[in-house]
C-alpha cells in the first residue's frame, strides 16, 4: 500500500509555472507506475501524464504535450508535475495516482490517490 500527498500547487498567471510534487509513503514506491490526472469543475477527471516505474517512460495528454513534464525520484519517493505555459484552461484540482500495473492513461486501473491540489490560472 501507498499513500500519496500532493503540493505545489497555487494562483498563477497565465504564461507561467509551477512544479507540483507527489511524496509517496513506504518502501515500494518504485514499484509503482504513477501519473497526473486533474478534474475542473463540472468536468470529469481527466488523463495528464503517466510514467513507468524507473521512470524511463512517459506519456501525455496531447492538451498538455510539450508544456507539461512528468518524472520521479524513486529515492526520494516523489513524483513531479513541472507545468509551464499554463493556460486558463489548466485550472483544476491536480491528482498524482498509483498503479501496480503498467504506467496507463485509464484511470480505473489506478489503486491509490492522494487528495489533489489546486491550480488556478488568471488570464
Amino acid at each position: 500500500q501507498v499513500q500519496l500527498v500532493e503540493s505545489g500547487g497555487g494562483l498563477v498567471q497565465a504564461g507561467g509555472s509551477l512544479r507540483l510534487s507527489c511524496a509517496g509513503s513506504g518502501r515500494t514506491f518504485s514499484s509503482y507506475a504513477m501519473a497526473w490526472f486533474r478534474q475542473a469543475p463540472g468536468k470529469e477527471r481527466e488523463f495528464v501524464a503517466t510514467i513507468d516505474r524507473i521512470g524511463g517512460i512517459t506519456d501525455y495528454a496531447d492538451s498538455v504535450k510539450g508544456r507539461f513534464t512528468i518524472s520521479r525520484d524513486n529515492a526520494k519517493n516523489t513524483l513531479y508535475l513541472q507545468m509551464n505555459s499554463l493556460k486558463p484552461e489548466d485550472t483544476a484540482v491536480y491528482y498524482c495516482a498509483a498503479t501496480r500495473t503498467v504506467y496507463t492513461s485509464k484511470s480505473d486501473l489506478y489503486d491509490y490517490w492522494g487528495q489533489g491540489t489546486q491550480v488556478t490560472v488568471s488570464s
